[in-house]
């Protein structure tokens, strides 16, 4: 049931980015920032995706992934197009690492420390499905603010 619930709630949330991303009606505004806002929503996508990539895709599916997590930030003016993509894709990562998930690997010692201590798998992906809420209200945000 809670793979279920997580597969389910990641689908949701990665929807819900592409769709902010897609909202933009000026794309260079996706890598604006303004007084008081650090990261444009670019970078946040980036982080997101690499975040996903790097915790569920490189270490639950093996998928291989290699973080590069300072370009997440500093990476500027990438087409909209592209980082739909790699939404896109980062979302089929997730969904097939999840697929193959069973109960009993929820309750398995997440493979790497993350979190300053050790965790389990289950703790780690509600973490990561909070984490991807948190940004993805970020960017609503910063659409809403700067895409004017």
């Amino acid at each position: 049931m809670m793979i279920q619930t997580l597969t389910t709630l990641f689908n949701r949330d990665l929807q819900r980015l592409r769709e902010e991303i897609s909202l933009y009606r000026n794309e260079t505004n996706i890598w604006k920032i303004a007084d008081g806002i650090s990261n444009s929503a670019g970078n946040l996508c980036l982080h997101l995706v690499g975040n996903l990539n790097t915790y569920i895709g490189k270490e639950i599916g093996k998928t291989g992934y290699i973080r590069n997590r300072e370009l997440e930030f500093s990476l500027k003016d990438i087409p909209k197009t592209e980082l739909l993509v790699k939404i896109d894709e980062t979302t089929i990562v997730v969904l097939n690492a999840l697929r193959n998930m069973q109960h009993e690997d929820l309750e398995k010692e997440f493979p790497v420390i993350v979190l300053d201590t050790k965790t389990s798998t289950e703790y780690m992906l509600v973490h990561l499905t909070t984490h991807l809420t948190y940004h993805l209200g970020q960017i609503n945000y910063h659409r809403r603010l700067l895409d004017i």
